[in-house]
């Protein structure tokens, strides 16, 4: 389902002239006819309002540098070879044409400048439609305020400081206008918050209309963003980062502010708190599977409340969801297991199966214990590579008798939910029982390994959570069944462990426990506290705000994997040179036997230098404008 606004974007041909500086930075177009005749009738106001939703970024794409571009995922080279993304992560990126940028026209993916002047273009005739009632513009005008904070906020999140683009800059301004100053970081933060606290209170607390508007901006998605712009902002990256001291632009303002100030932590705790409960007056909550048979293990019901809470169509706890970018089929088919019954030659490339997680992402969930499997006390460490058999009682995560690696046994709830591996159970996909769950064999030979040139994981696991378990892949005739769902741009998990992260960094733990302990009930999990004084080799880590900030971290990679989350955070957390300058390591898939499969292997490296904490701005737009300052490092 989509709203009507979305609809339009596909139908509606909407061009304005425009007269710009070095492509980047656009101005008032001056056939004011054209705009005249857009803004007449309320119709034609509503397919200028899609355009303005129409600018969002792709989610569910390779285009989407936070889940091609990090270290979540790795793609065999016969795919990816060519992927602007895969550049990115081997530390290709440049600044003649900049891959995946969205500033300007070279290399980008698309011009957020050109979303901005939209936004401008809108809020400043919006006035004009005669049969516009006034609760309608209300609302349509906190929208546009909200996407215009939106693209600002993205464009910050990948350049650092931006120029604030408050107004369009009228044809006849003279070319010493347009060749703006890129604005400091905290200035750009408190634009972009203003625009969001001017939209709150015009924008419904929910949809009504859920058959025509679901995927339209609220209150609550609002408020949720807010809530991660001021995350943002007070993270190391932006808080005192001392890296950019030298930062500054040609009037000698700094770009970002190297003192650290803790009130932004606190800014941002209350932010999320008043998302939180704005959230849940519009019904927001956990997402939990309640349609199992009473003859469905538990364990079951715990993986699908976990896959249910990203791939469960408009499910409660998707604050906002991407209606025009769908997790469609075809995508979730990169992410899909070749496990179904009776597969041939032919019906196997009905899904691609070639989304693979690395190893490292399979030793960062937790021990069933609930604590990183490097400190649990039970948990055997050392042997983590070699192979054991799984035994009767994990039969809902592995299949009973077979041979696997330590490392696939004994863990949370979330590392069965999250990822297919080789004997590991894929509940679903047409059989709903658990005696018979299907199995993925990932073994080279074997359905669900190498038997062709692309359709394969490079690393053995693949990213089970982004696949609705009803899809089916089809053995009589070709064709996978599936179901889409919109891609969750922030779920209330997500704003639970933002909330946990902004109080412990401004009053300590204590207060945070409460807001991660939910997040880990959901997977089964005992709270924090308790956990770490029962299994734990560090037993009163959660105590100090230094255990629980890396606690709460570690949630947060957990929780969100595959959800374009943990690119951008590694980022602001300033650790992004420490996990991206790293092999690219999985179980040697070119392996027939246990023995020879379950060898760790290197198939290439992360590379990242300090420079790619920021996008380079494109030669050519720096060249146009003498007034900006190219990113350091570039």
């Amino acid at each position: 389902m989509k709203n009507t606004i979305i609809k339009y974007i596909a139908s509606v041909v909407f061009t304005l002239s425009v007269s710009s500086c070095g492509d980047f930075l656009d101005v008032v177009p001056d056939n004011i006819a054209v705009i005249e005749e857009a803004f007449e009738t309320r119709e034609g106001a509503m397919r200028v309002l899609a355009t303005l939703y129409g600018n969002l970024p792709p989610y569910s794409s390779n285009l989407n540098p936070a889940l091609a571009a990090g270290d979540e995922i790795s793609v065999n080279d016969n795919v990816s070879r060519d992927w602007p993304a895969r550049r990115i992560a081997r530390g290709g990126q440049n600044v003649v044409v900049p891959d995946l940028g969205y500033w300007g026209n070279r290399g980008t993916v698309r011009n957020l400048f050109v979303a901005l002047r939209d936004c401008n273009i809108f809020l400043e005739n919006i006035d004009m439609p005669f049969d516009l009632s006034e609760d309608e513009k209300i609302r349509w005008i906190a929208e546009a305020k909200f996407l215009k904070a939106y693209y600002h906020f993205y464009l910050m999140r990948m350049y650092g400081p931006i120029p604030i683009i408050d107004v369009n800059i009228d044809v006849s301004a003279g070319v010493d206008a347009v060749r703006v100053f890129r604005d400091p970081v905290d200035e750009v933060v408190d634009y972009i918050v203003q625009l969001l606290d001017e939209s709150i209170p015009d924008l419904p607390v929910e949809i009504q209309d859920t058959g025509l508007e679901l995927g339209r901006i609220t209150a609550p998605i609002a408020a949720s963003l807010k809530s991660r712009v001021l995350l943002t902002a007070a993270s190391p990256l932006f808080n005192g980062n001392k890296d950019y001291e030298s930062f500054v632009d040609s009037q000698g303002r700094q770009l970002i502010n190297t003192v650290y100030d803790e009130t932004k932590w606190q800014r941002a705790a209350t932010a999320c708190e008043e998302a939180i409960v704005l959230a849940h007056s519009a019904g927001h909550a956990l997402y939990h599977f309640t349609e199992a048979p009473t003859d469905w293990s538990d364990t079951t019901v715990i993986k699908l409340s976990l896959r249910g809470a990203m791939a469960e169509r408009w499910n409660s706890e998707v604050i906002w969801g991407g209606s025009d970018s769908q997790v469609s089929g075809g995508f979730q088919s990169w992410a899909q297991g070749k496990i179904a019954k009776d597969l041939t030659a032919e019906t196997r490339e009905s899904v691609k199966s070639w989304w693979s997680p690395p190893l490292r992402i399979a030793e960062m969930f937790y021990s069933e214990n609930g604590v990183p499997i490097n400190e649990d006390l039970d948990y055997a460490y050392a042997q983590r590579y070699q192979v054991a058999t799984a035994s009767p009682e994990h039969k809902n995560y592995v299949k009973p008798g077979f041979e696997t690696a330590v490392l696939n046994l004994n863990r949370e709830p979330r590392f069965y939910a999250s990822l297919g591996f080789d004997g590991g159970v894929w509940f679903g996909h047409g059989v709903k029982n658990d005696d018979d769950a299907l199995i993925l064999e990932a073994k080279k030979g074997e359905k669900g390994g190498i038997l062709d040139a692309t359709g394969w994981s490079q690393s053995g696991y693949l990213a089970k959570k982004m696949v609705y378990y009803e899809n089916v892949q089809r053995t009589s005739g070709s064709g996978y069944t599936a179901r889409s769902y919109p891609f969750p741009v922030i779920r209330l998990a997500d704003l639970y462990l933002m909330y946990a992260e902004a109080i412990n960094e401004s009053n300590g733990p204590a207060l945070a426990y409460e807001w991660v302990d939910l997040v880990r009930e959901r997977a089964g999990l005992e709270g924090v506290v308790q956990a770490w004084a029962e299994h734990s080799s560090n037993p009163t880590k959660p105590s100090t705000q230094e255990g629980m900030r890396e606690i709460i971290r570690q949630e947060r990679l957990i929780e969100l994997v595959f959800e374009g989350v943990r690119f951008w955070d590694l980022r602001r957390w300033k650790l992004a040179s420490e996990y991206l300058n790293s092999e690219i390591r999985g179980w040697n898939v070119e392996g027939e036997t246990t023995d020879t499969y379950y060898n760790i292997v290197s198939v290439g490296a992360y590379k990242f230098l300090n420079r790619d904490y920021f996008w380079p701005i494109a030669e050519e737009d720096m060249i146009a404008n003498s007034n900006l300052v190219q990113n350091p490092g570039w």
